[in-house]
């Protein structure tokens, strides 16, 4: 059985409560009040009314509680059927209840720590925790940016998140321009002091230790300065070289009409023709994959 919240129930009867005791009061001077008619009472009633309260006390009279109850009971009721037959009116609000949000709106939102926060604006911040104490406070963490060339995408969203350096996060980075790289590379080298009881760790020296982040960088532009992937790195036995050709094959493949080209086909037919005109013991295409 489920509990009664007694404190509630008391402040929404309260109202009618006040009710029953006015017209019990009221009854118990009405029948004090001498008169031929119930208009000379009722005049008498109005010109004594305060006497009505010298005492705090309600009648106990069974007659005046039985008016007392059926007056409370008349504005509960009056009260219910006014409520179930009202219509749905918002006043106000006819053209939609839309605002613009709020520092009151946007606090709970907002991780305790500056650095555990996705900056939005220069005072807007969204929690990096996807579990918050409160599961209402939980937003997807995604966020879209639209604004036309220089507009401050990269200058105000993309390099203040970069400055943050977020414990524990990793940031993956599109550079069209080239200068995010050039811009926030030694900072990120850099990196974040080490934290310890929220206050930051320091050597025997007394500088402040820091955690530098592990910068990778792919350039198709420029290879001189970009990573490089060697997939031979990878092989062990035959089995691995298989796999390796495979996955090149496959994915040297065409799509759609050019699905039908099979490019090493080709590509080994052209080095045979190749190979058999200069007649200089040039290896075929096939053999160089299979040696």
């Amino acid at each position: 059985m489920p509990s009664v919240d007694w404190k509630r129930l008391l402040i929404r009867n309260l109202p009618y409560g006040i009710v029953f005791y006015l017209v019990d009061k009221v009854a118990w001077l009405y029948r004090y009040c001498i008169g031929g008619s119930l208009i000379e009472k009722l005049g008498v009633l109005f010109l004594n009314f305060s006497l009505a309260f010298q005492n705090v006390f309600p009648s106990f009279h069974p007659q005046d509680l039985c008016i007392g109850v059926i007056g409370a009971g008349l504005v509960k009721l009056a009260v219910y059927l006014k409520g179930k037959n009202a219509k749905k009116y918002r006043q106000g609000v006819e053209y939609g209840s839309a605002r613009w949000g709020n520092q009151k709106d946007i606090a709970p939102f907002i991780d305790p720590v500056f650095e555990n926060n996705i900056l939005l604006t220069q005072t807007e911040r969204l929690t990096m925790n996807s579990r918050p104490k409160l599961p209402k406070y939980a937003r997807n963490k995604n966020v879209i940016v639209i604004g036309g060339s220089g507009s401050g995408k990269t200058r105000f969203y993309v390099k203040p998140n970069l400055m943050q350096m977020t414990p524990n996060v990793s940031y993956v980075v599109t550079d069209p321009k080239g200068t995010i790289l050039v811009e926030c590379g030694k900072l990120l080298q850099r990196g974040s002091p080490k934290m310890k009881d929220g206050k930051p760790e320091r050597d025997k020296n007394g500088k402040i230790v820091y955690e530098p982040y592990r910068i990778k960088v792919l350039n198709t532009i420029n290879f001189k300065k970009s990573m490089h992937y060697n997939p031979f790195m990878y092989i062990r036995s035959e089995k691995d070289i298989l796999k390796l050709v495979n996955t090149i094959i496959a994915n040297t493949k065409g799509e759609g009409e050019k699905s039908s080209e099979d490019f090493w086909v080709s590509a080994t037919r052209s080095q045979a023709v190749k190979s058999l005109r200069t007649s200089n013991g040039f290896p075929l295409f096939g053999e160089l994959i299979v040696r």
